[in-house]
């Protein structure tokens, strides 16, 4: 088997919160790969303080998840975030139309330019262009996120079969600051407030920066475009100073990879913001993030790509063939996997 091309079994799907299946939230599993030994462990989430060495840095994505679904009678609307070249502060957003199967969708191939769709609430979002095949640059008639806190419901895809409030796809390093991101940065769901104080106590040290992520690509598995982000001096001082004394750099989650790289692509990480385009790819490596705590991920996933970057096509397998045979839970409501160098 290879990371790429394994079957995922419906079973191994996440389809509902941890919460729903009798546990908290840090009631998932964690898969470990030590890339040093090639060696694959398995623990409970709650092992990860003992994991971890102090004077480790934990990185997290601060970004709140946004309601970023707006269903219509036929379509539902993914709005992902604002058009990254809008120069001109008219308020285009990128969207995804799909047709509504229940609570989830699959993707629609309609649309024409400056076509017209009447919205909840008496608002109109009017196509302007289509941005990537499955992407629109669009424009609503009001303030997006105000009105996605209004009319939006958390994005879903059919695995996820019911519906679960925004609370459930929040983390708890979210900060609302007026804007947010199209789906949850996942990686962060397990972690609990007595989680985040046996690290502390433990010396692990964690800071936070924002990248607000846009919608997924589930279906064409699509690799990321623009994003926005923000990389605070007082996180990119602490980075240099870990990464100064032989500390370790472990991102929480594939966001924090890429505006860690972004921020420390000539080597030494800066305080940046703006939009990155950045891919982590093989190829790229990593030049800042020394290990990764994500989810795990399904076959074709652009996100592999990164994951190889870090641990490596060998170890990367033998993390993944782990997970098929001990029946780890996949998606955003899955158990966890953290890559160590």
């Amino acid at each position: 088997m290879t990371t790429d091309t394994f079957t995922l079994p419906g079973a191994l799907e996440a389809h509902e919160p941890p919460e729903a299946r009798g546990v908290g939230r840090d009631g998932v599993r964690l898969l470990v790969g030590r890339r040093s030994e090639q060696a694959v462990t398995h623990h409970a989430f709650t092992d990860l303080p003992d994991l971890l060495r102090p004077a480790d840095l934990l990185v997290v994505n601060v970004s709140p998840t946004l309601p970023a679904a707006v269903r219509l009678d036929r379509l539902t609307v993914h709005f992902s975030t604002p058009a990254p070249d809008d120069g001109d502060g008219d308020g285009a957003w990128l969207v995804e139309l799909r047709c509504r199967r229940g609570t989830s969708s699959v993707p629609y191939g309609g649309g024409t330019p400056g076509e017209w769709i009447p919205m909840p609430g008496g608002a109109t979002l009017t196509l302007l262009r289509r941005r990537t095949p499955r992407l629109w640059e669009a424009r609503l008639t009001t303030d997006v996120v105000p009105y996605l806190r209004r009319h939006g419901v958390p994005i879903a895809y059919p695995y996820v079969d019911r519906e679960w409030p925004i609370s459930a796809y929040q983390t708890a390093f979210a900060l609302d600051r007026g804007a947010g991101s199209a789906e949850m940065p996942s990686a962060a769901r397990a972690f609990t407030p007595e989680i985040v104080t046996r690290l502390v106590s433990r010396g692990v040290l964690i800071a936070p920066l924002t990248l607000h992520t846009g919608v997924a690509s589930p279906e064409a598995h699509e690799p990321p475009y623009a994003e926005p982000y923000e990389v605070p001096a007082a996180t990119a001082a602490l980075v240099e100073h870990v990464r100064a004394r032989g500390g370790r750099v472990i991102a929480v989650g594939t966001t924090v990879v890429r505006a860690l790289e972004t921020a420390g692509a000539d080597g030494r990480v800066r305080a940046r913001s703006g939009w990155t385009r950045h891919l982590v790819t093989p190829e790229s490596g990593v030049r800042i993030v020394d290990g990764l705590l994500t989810g795990l991920h399904e076959p074709r996933s652009s996100h592999l790509r990164m994951l190889r970057a870090i641990a490596g096509n060998a170890l990367l397998d033998r993390v993944y063939d782990a997970a098929l045979t001990e029946r780890y839970l996949f998606h955003e409501f899955g158990d966890a996997n953290l890559l160590l160098p």
